[in-house]
């Protein structure tokens, strides 16, 4: 498959590009992963043409940027080496905004809010929900923000901690000085304080994802010198599309359709539509976020709201194979935990500004400008011949 020697192949083992293990029975013979073979199988027929390396490259390809914060291997995720799901356990979002940062993060967030109570005040009465909110704050406070073209990594890490801040304090309508979490609890489920784990947990998990769109569009503003107000901006407007987090609302929408819950989705199929919140292509065998996530809804949520998210994941598994992800995951917990109906986009944008601001700091130390060029599939020129 690869047309290479078995010294090649050895040599690809023991860079780690290939993954083998014994085969039962037969001690000396080794079987290797079908994704590893495919991956490095492409790269060949990419480094060969180049051309259809730039149409795939976009489109779940091959990494197009280099980068240190984030790994997705074996269905696993990491921060910067650390365990995402292991630092859900316990960490919090201004913790893992540090190791994302790779910084000290220990005076980060003693800064104020950067928005007066009255500004706060004419923001909620002209847009209606938080995500709108934060979208009009962004740039009113950046105005005013005299270090906001600073863009040494220490003072991109003291802004990114202000506009954590910030949105927090929109999303709670807030000022307490407290950690994000608790001040979003506080808010949302002030008696229920298994939900302040819940909240944690969540925006841990949200906080990177690798290059995804949100991510790359932060990274593409930074890369033109943008802000980082103006950069997390260009990825929350991402983040709010259908196919990304705007997919919790479609999930929403799916799990309130009356009906039987099998009916319900083969009435979604009938209808050519998709089913959201479901399977993801980075995780073959399920999202290790979602799985976490569920398993705080079922030990702690609502047990009522709880079954009825069980029938549905139940369900798709049984039609359609496809496990739960992190969309699914966040309107699961909402549920369960009787959450504001925006919680599952808020936790989404308020944890993934952690991730965004990581990404604005790698793209301006690279100091490029990322411009791919375009595959051109619109008509020849015409050639003007004089009379």
């Amino acid at each position: 498959m690869l047309g290479i020697t078995l010294a090649t192949l050895y040599a690809y083992t023991s860079r780690g590009q290939l993954h083998s293990e014994p085969v039962p029975g037969s001690p000396r013979e080794r079987r290797y992963q079908t994704e590893d073979v495919d991956r490095l199988r492409d790269r060949k027929e990419a480094r060969r043409d180049p051309s259809k390396a730039a149409a795939q490259g976009l489109n779940w390809g091959a990494p197009v940027l280099p980068s240190g914060i984030t790994l997705i291997e074996h269905g696993r995720l990491y921060y910067r080496g650390r365990d995402a799901v292991g630092l859900a356990k316990a960490a919090t979002l201004e913790q893992t905004a540090a190791i994302l940062w790779d910084s000290e993060g220990s005076a980060l967030f003693d800064q104020p809010v950067a928005m007066s109570r009255p500004q706060w005040a004419r923001l909620r009465s002209i847009a209606p929900d938080p995500v709108t909110r934060f979208q009009c704050a962004l740039p009113l406070v950046e105005a005013r923000d005299l270090a906001a073209y600073d863009l040494r990594p220490t003072a991109v890490c003291l802004t990114g901690a202000r506009i954590l801040k910030l949105l927090t304090t929109i999303a709670a309508e807030s000022f307490a000085p407290l950690p994000i979490h608790v001040t979003l609890q506080g808010a949302w489920a002030p008696k229920n304080l298994a939900a302040r784990d819940a909240i944690r947990a969540a925006l841990v998990l949200c906080a990177d994802h690798e290059l995804n769109v949100s991510a790359f569009s932060a990274r593409c503003a930074a890369s033109a010198g943008a802000s980082p107000y103006d950069a997390v901006l260009a990825a929350l407007s991402t983040l709010k599309g259908s196919r990304h987090g705007g997919a919790t609302e479609r999930v929403a929408a799916l799990l309130s359709e009356s009906g039987r819950t099998k009916t319900v989705i083969a009435n979604r199929l009938r209808q050519g539509d998709t089913i959201p919140g479901f399977g993801h292509p980075l995780y073959a065998d399920g999202d290790p976020r979602a799985k976490f996530l569920l398993h705080l809804a079922e030990m702690h949520g609502n047990r009522a709201e709880w079954r009825q998210i069980r029938e549905f994941i139940n369900a798709v598994k049984d039609l359609l194979n496809e496990s739960p992800n992190l969309d699914f995951s966040l309107v699961a917990l909402q549920r369960a935990y009787d959450l504001p109906s925006f919680a599952p986009l808020v936790l989404f944008a308020i944890g993934r500004t952690a991730g965004w601001i990581a990404h604005i700091i790698e793209q301006y130390d690279t100091g490029t400008l990322i411009r791919p060029r375009a595959r051109y599939t619109g008509p020849h020129p015409i050639e003007l011949v004089e009379a």
